[in-house]
């Protein structure tokens, strides 16, 4: 899972690097930029469970989180935004609603979300949906 992680942070970044949008303020260690998933540090959804691997406000808004959801449930009803959204499925089964379409992915599966798309994702399977959610959040 880290290998995965690691190159879709690699692309998710590619267009930019931290360091060239990141406050002159802020500086980094190495340390920083290494997140390993802490079931210690999870936070509860009243659908199961979210970590983010990258904290928005350290990384200018970017970020990367993985979103555990029970069988049956979505994280939230379809919505939109002004920015793009990526999800890419680990575990489970997702079905995913895009502008009036859905499709139902399984794991090793990337779904986009154009900007201002109306989307959501929500778990049709039978055990939980595991996918990380990667976007670029306004500050």
């Amino acid at each position: 899972m880290l290998k995965i992680l690691s190159l879709l942070a690699c692309i998710f970044f590619a267009t930019t690097t931290i360091a060239q949008h990141m406050p002159q303020d802020k500086t980094y260690t190495f340390a920083d930029c290494v997140t390993t998933y802490d079931t210690e540090k999870v936070q509860k959804t009243q659908v199961g469970h979210q970590f983010w691997f990258a904290d928005k406000d350290f990384t200018d808004g970017r970020s990367i989180k993985m979103s555990v959801v029970d069988p049956g449930k979505s994280t939230h009803a379809p919505h939109q935004h002004p920015q793009d959204e990526f999800f890419f499925v680990l575990e489970g089964t997702a079905q995913f609603y895009l502008d009036g379409k859905t499709v139902e992915v399984g794991p090793y599966t990337s779904l986009y979300c154009p900007s201002n798309s109306m989307h959501g994702i929500s778990n049709s399977g039978d055990i939980p949906l595991k996918y990380l959610v990667m976007q670029k959040y306004e500050q």
